[in-house]
């Protein structure tokens, strides 16, 4: 873990006082992404629509990334349940609606460990007995992919404190730091791939990442936020979306985050993918 940190701290990131994210990929981040993701926003066209257009792409960002975990359900369903009054068999709309209300909870609420923790207590409602959610685990951590076999070994239970600890110790540094719309968008995707590589609940960690992702560029850029598609993209992209998770390392201890260009560029390349 020392090794870890040591190698990675560098550049700006070293002189903001990092303790776990890193800055060095962000000069290639930009060369690639060339055009402010905030243009890139602003450039989607807005279809006009019978409902809420921010509770519409909430929708699609709690179908989508319930869908990443295997859930059943399709979007045109839940939009059928969630603003026509569709009746579905409780079972059938249930976790959706816990990650939805979860999607609301980080509308009203400060970015911290804390609400982290309540946030996923909320989407776990129907996914864990009540003692785990929203409850650090203790207990070793494998993540097996749909081949039946690992797909990367999470953080120790030892380490798993210090480590959010870290980790929220530089959001709250980029909370409020005045950052550029590229840096905006380099971290949430960041804060995402770090959270889940430690996954420090029993269940939930994937849907609690995306969340955190979309809580960051809420905090940064406000409601428009609500619009990146960043669910529906990774689920769009799901092979490359595990691709990329598994390109920084199987082992926690031996992560190197200076192979997750790939993963960083996912969000503001789907953006591309709404206009």
């Amino acid at each position: 873990m020392l090794r870890r940190l040591k190698d990675y701290l560098c550049g700006n990131g070293f002189l903001m006082g990092f303790k776990i994210l890193t800055d060095k990929l962000l000069d290639n981040y930009t060369k690639v992404v060339i055009e402010s993701p905030l243009d890139k926003i602003d450039k989607i066209q807005k279809f006009e629509m019978p409902v809420d257009y921010f509770e519409f792409y909430k929708s699609v960002s709690t179908v989508y990334s319930s869908k990443i975990e295997g859930e059943d359900i399709d979007f045109d369903s839940y939009f059928k349940h969630k603003f026509l009054n569709v009746k579905f068999k409780p079972d059938y709309t249930r976790k959706v609606d816990d990650l939805y209300a979860a999607y609301d909870f980080i509308d009203n609420n400060n970015l911290t460990l804390e609400n982290v923790k309540k946030a996923h207590s909320i989407l776990s409602r129907n996914i864990l007995p009540k003692s785990q959610q929203g409850a650090i685990r203790n207990n070793p951590m494998f993540v097996i992919n749909s081949d039946d076999k690992i797909e990367y070994v999470a953080a120790s239970p030892e380490i798993i404190k210090s480590d959010l600890d870290n980790l929220f110790h530089d959001i709250d540094l980029l909370q409020r730091a005045d950052l550029n719309p590229f840096e905006i968008f380099y971290y949430a995707s960041l804060l995402h791939l770090v959270f889940v590589k430690i996954h420090p609940f029993q269940d939930g960690n994937g849907r609690t990442a995306r969340l955190l992702e979309k809580w960051f560029l809420i905090v940064k850029i406000g409601q428009k936020a609500t619009s990146v598609q960043l669910e529906k993209n990774y689920y769009k992209r799901l092979k490359d979306y595990y691709s990329n998770i598994r390109k920084i390392g199987l082992e926690y201890e031996n992560l190197d985050y200076l192979r997750c260009l790939d993963f960083l560029l996912m969000t503001v390349q789907g953006i591309d993918d709404q206009g």
